[in-house]
């Protein structure tokens, strides 16, 4: 019998390719958007994998209706994923770890400089036709060359972010669970908080009310990691009330929802959830994953797999 796998948004075609080479038939939600909760139950009945994304919930009842044998996450992130259930019914895990290091890591760092140097803002002004002329004082941004990054994570992304920034003479500090200074340290002396660690119960809101307290009035917030390490109702009141100067994002709690204080505040530059969006990396990304489905529902080793 030809097995089925489910694939929950349009990938690579490569990755697409190598799945029908191997003799699965394929069935892909077309998109854009997410694919709706009650379709991903239906549609997941009959297939032994599924290539999933961050939005889709797959728990035990998901598993269950394949009947699931593999599922290959198109991330490096997997809090959507039961991974108990996953264990109890023998469902084998991959995801995408490495591949997205440097494409993510560039965008932290365009959206540090656009935030920093006020490229957004600048780009409205000219198109608008406020623009007079020079002057010394229109659209005044913040320096980088002796400046303080504050890396939150420094896993891979966090690394070649610190990496990029020490090119443009900036100092790093660092916060991790093993290493670096304590977080309250890192918020205070920063002059840009970037943030790359992973949603956990322990990273949920990490960065709150308290948290914009104790960060400089001047000092911008950078989000690439995950939304809701960021409380954004905070965020919000942060930015209104200047306890902080701006931030850059690329996630948010409520995906695609976007918070209205947020769409409001010319402060914010914000690009929607392309850390990782580079021809290279999203076509390696659906090789990885493809490969890891055909792989393990073969029965063999797969290359990327989460071990519980």
């Amino acid at each position: 019998m030809v097995e089925k796998v489910l694939i929950t948004q349009p990938i690579d075609p490569q990755g697409m390719l190598l799945l029908e080479e191997a003799g699965f038939t394929v069935d892909v939600w077309p998109g854009p958007e997410p694919i709706p909760d009650a379709v991903l139950r239906d549609r997941v009945q009959g297939c032994s994998g599924i290539i999933s994304m961050l939005t889709d919930p797959i728990d035990a009842d998901v598993m269950a209706r394949g009947p699931l044998r593999v599922v290959a996450q198109h991330a490096v992130g997997i809090n959507n994923i039961d991974l108990n259930a996953a264990a109890s019914q023998g469902v084998r895990i991959g995801h995408t770890p490495g591949v997205l290091t440097d494409a993510t890591a560039d965008l932290a760092m365009a959206l540090l400089l656009s935030t920093a140097r006020r490229i957004v803002e600048a780009d409205h002004y000219v198109r608008d036709g406020h623009w007079k002329g020079w002057s010394p004082t229109l659209l005044r941004g913040m320096e980088l060359n002796g400046s303080v990054l504050g890396i939150v994570g420094m896993g891979r992304i966090g690394q070649a972010v610190a990496q990029r920034a020490k090119a443009f003479g900036m100092k790093i500090l660092h916060h991790g669970r093993t290493s670096g200074c304590d977080l309250d340290t890192l918020l205070a002396e920063s002059d840009i908080v970037s943030l790359h660690c992973p949603l956990t119960p322990q990273t949920h809101h990490l960065i709150g009310a308290q948290a914009f307290e104790r960060m400089k009035n001047s000092a911008i917030l950078i989000n690439t990691a995950r939304g809701s390490v960021v409380d954004e109702g905070a965020l919000v009141n942060a930015l209104e009330r200047g306890q902080i100067a701006g931030a850059g994002l690329d996630v948010f709690e409520e995906e695609p929802t976007v918070h209205p204080g947020l769409m409001a505040n010319s402060k914010v530059v914000m690009v929607p959830h392309i850390g990782s969006a580079t021809l290279s990396t999203r076509r390696k990304m659906g090789e990885m994953v493809a490969t890891d489905v055909i792989l393990g529902l073969q029965g063999e080793p797969m290359l990327h797999e989460v071990k519980s």
